[in-house]
């Protein structure tokens, strides 16, 4: 197509105006519709990737100067880029009346005309506050939800318990129904999904009295969260399948963000933990044997004598899980007290020592 006069194409000369460009494509686009019987794909191709380029100020500029755009190439159909289209001229149809679609026709003419998705349900996100340690070693959390499910009744099917499905007179049990719309191009017929039986081509003889043969209704249902080892803060879980049912279609999923409780004693430094230990200043210079606290209880600490301040004292295996039985270790941080006030006896302790040089 960049061998070949855009201007030519739609019957132009190079100083043609917008409203000229335009009309010219509307005539021919109408001519050589694929779906009109004296259609022609080529030249609607044609005309349509001429007229991407010479309603687009940028593009015409380069096409104008270098024979060539740069912007289109590998895009859909050779360059052209039909959602490019559809939004320029969506909101139109064949008497110039609001509310046509120009993306699911080309959408459908251009991609073999098939239906449309399978029905979804809609996502669900939630938020949900566990403890520090709960998100150290994971948990179990059940939620109430009150959200559209799967009927208990009918299982989904819409019929009574005991009733028989027939096939869909809409559809006559293909799922699919064919609904033409309107456009200047002429009436294009696309496939759609049978509303009435929500594409499964069966409808029940008799609808199901808890759900009236929806197969779904809004009900309150728990859910069963497990949050695994080691979660941070702000991460989310997704649950596949868990969110709102849809007739006849999947359901959607549960999103559920993890807020964490902040624990005064302990911080998080990846598998690992640290805590802050304050230690008198006797028991830095002589060391001595301290109970401290971890997630799995009481532990006893060694604090070695002429031990620093703000020294990390490693207590392995009381970290964070790091899988395969393996843990990360807890890191106590020494904080020396120092006395605010000394007695007199104390202070000739310490002109002593200062006498000893310590």
């Amino acid at each position: 197509m960049a061998s070949k006069n855009y201007y030519e194409v739609l019957g132009l000369t190079k100083g043609a105006s917008k409203d000229e460009i335009k009309k010219a494509f509307h005539k021919l686009a109408h001519k050589y519709h694929p779906d009109k019987s004296s259609g022609d794909a080529d030249k609607f191709k044609e005309a349509s990737e001429a007229y991407s380029v010479l309603s687009d100020d940028k593009k015409r500029a380069e096409y104008d100067s270098y024979g060539q755009t740069f912007g289109g190439a590998g895009g859909p159909a050779g360059g052209f880029d039909f959602n490019d289209f559809a939004s320029a001229f969506s909101g139109f149809n064949a008497q110039g009346a609001q509310g046509f679609d120009m993306g699911d026709i080309f959408g459908d003419i251009f991609a073999g005309g098939s239906p449309r998705a399978q029905s979804r349900g809609r996502d669900i996100s939630i938020d949900l506050e566990i403890t520090f340690k709960e998100s150290v070693f994971g948990t179990h959390r059940r939620v109430l939800l009150a959200k559209i499910s799967q009927c208990d009744t009918c299982k989904g099917s819409g019929a009574e318990p005991g009733t028989e499905l027939e096939t869909c007179k809409h559809c006559n049990g293909t799922g699919k129904i064919h609904e033409t719309n309107h456009s200047f191009f002429g009436s294009i017929s696309v496939q759609a999904p049978c509303r009435t039986c929500h594409a499964t081509g069966k409808v029940p003889k008799e609808k199901c009295h808890t759900c009236r043969g929806e197969g779904v209704y809004r009900k309150q249902e728990e859910i069963d969260i497990a949050v695994p080892a080691g979660i941070e803060g702000g991460e989310m879980i997704r649950l596949a399948g868990a969110g709102e049912a849809a007739p006849g279609g999947n359901a959607g999923d549960l999103y559920v963000k993890i807020h964490v409780q902040p624990d005064a004693r302990f911080k998080k430094d990846g598998v690992n933990l640290i805590t802050d230990l304050s230690i008198k200043l006797s028991d830095a210079l002589l060391g001595s044997e301290y109970k401290i606290a971890t997630l799995d209880g009481e532990e006893s600490l060694e604090v070695p004598a002429g031990v620093s301040h703000g020294e990390l004292l490693r207590v392995r295996g009381k970290g964070v899980p790091a899988g395969r039985g393996k843990r990360g270790d807890l890191f106590v941080r020494i904080k020396i007290n120092l006395p605010q006030k000394l007695s007199r006896a104390a202070k000739q302790l310490i002109e002593k020592l200062k006498e000893e040089g310590v």
